[in-house]
């Protein structure tokens, strides 16, 4: 039986989605190794273990090399770098409506306050930080930190605002922070679609067998973890930044969705519109291979 590497956050949405798969609760002809890192550490990670010959652009930074992992949760930003060795899975993704990132600040009241201010982001090759690329000019200076650092830095001055993702939607007002601009809605009043933020790769290697039978196991894991709700909170508050069950709860409920299980027609609407305004601003390359198997 194949073993498959599989990369992905420690985010609620993310544990409920996987539990059943990595716990042996569905059958699959296939095991899983797991492997929990933030998000921004996947992009890098993917971006890293491209070959020689791929799309990974000179800016982005050379982490230590490590193996390609053959399945891994990934930002659509860091995604539309990928596209020559990896396919995008229609299940496991987070795409959605009023689950966009946030702009914060302690200080300022306004989005317009903040340009050429400090702003710290999760990530260069977050989805979040191309929406706030696509929203304007002026929003440059920015501090890359990991997503549960923000809202404290943002608190304590050290940066101006915070653009915020995850749990972070239901708990900033805690650090006595204001929204400044949900990019969420900014995305779905421009586009009327809704948000694309992350999805799963496949190695394009794996083969079309392979690929499909791993997104059907994907679907049945969501089942199985909707069905069994109380069996997967061990693991899931085990990895969560945030241990309220209020806010655990939340974030499951808003990122895991009828998308979660299959982007269909509208989400790969949703998906193509993201690549495409991006390509159109010069911020990524247009994609030369299919995004799906």
């Amino acid at each position: 039986m194949n073993t498959l590497t599989l990369g992905y956050s420690p985010c609620p949405n993310d544990t409920f989605i996987f539990y059943a798969l990595t716990h042996g609760r569905i059958h699959a002809d296939f095991t899983v190794r797991e492997i929990l890192e933030d998000v921004e550490t996947l992009n890098m990670r993917a971006m890293a273990g491209q070959p020689a010959s791929g799309s990974q652009p000179a800016s982005a930074g050379q982490p230590a090399a490590g193996e390609m992992l053959d399945l891994t949760k990934i930002s659509f930003h860091a995604a539309a770098y990928l596209l020559d060795n990896y396919c995008l899975l229609r299940s496991g993704g987070a795409l959605g409506r009023g689950c966009g990132p946030l702009v914060v600040s302690r200080d300022y009241s306004g989005i317009e306050d903040i340009r050429g201010r400090r702003i710290a982001i999760p990530g260069r090759y977050t989805t979040a930080q191309l929406l706030l690329m696509l929203y304007g000019r002026g929003f440059e200076d920015v501090r890359v930190m990991q997503f549960d650092r923000i809202m404290p830095a943002v608190a304590s001055g050290e940066v101006d605002a915070g653009l915020i993702i995850h749990e972070g939607r239901f708990t900033y007002q805690n650090y006595g922070l204001k929204k400044l601009l949900d990019l969420g809605e900014w995305w779905e009043r421009e586009t009327g679609s809704p948000i694309p933020l992350g999805c799963i790769l496949a190695k394009r290697s794996l083969g079309k067998k392979t690929i499909l039978a791993v997104e059907d196991a994907i679907r049945r894991s969501i089942a199985y973890a909707g069905g069994n709700r109380a069996e997967c909170t061990g693991y899931i508050k085990a990895h969560a930044q945030e241990m309220d069950d209020s806010v655990i709860d939340g974030h499951i409920r808003l990122y895991v969705n009828s998308f979660s299980d299959d982007f269909g027609e509208e989400g790969v609407r949703a998906i193509e519109k993201l690549f495409s305004l991006a390509s159109e601003a010069g911020i990524i390359s247009a994609n030369r291979e299919p995004l799906f198997l």
